[in-house]
């Protein structure tokens, strides 16, 4: 009888790894496939945020020209004596 009490506890002790491991692991696949899904959304927002601001692109050379034009009616005011 011992030797069936020896494989019965075997049974049970492997039972509750298998218990205690599958409880550990469904949370973290839950919470995987949620971030999963939310990554798809927060890919499309990116993609979206690129097409809208594209124009920023261009940002330091509108800049640029500014200031050059800004120089050039302040060269124009000195020779006009203002």
């Amino acid at each position: 009888m011992s030797a069936n009490a020896g494989w019965t506890l075997g049974y049970v002790i492997g039972l509750v790894v298998v218990v205690v491991v599958v409880a550990l692991v469904v949370p973290i696949l839950l919470l995987a496939h949620r971030i999963g899904d939310q990554a798809g959304v927060i890919n499309e927002s990116l993609a979206e945020s690129v097409t809208n601001t594209a124009g920023l692109a261009g940002l330091r050379t509108t800049i640029e020209h500014a200031g050059a034009i800004v120089a050039g009616l302040h060269r124009g005011r000195e020779r006009l004596g203002g």
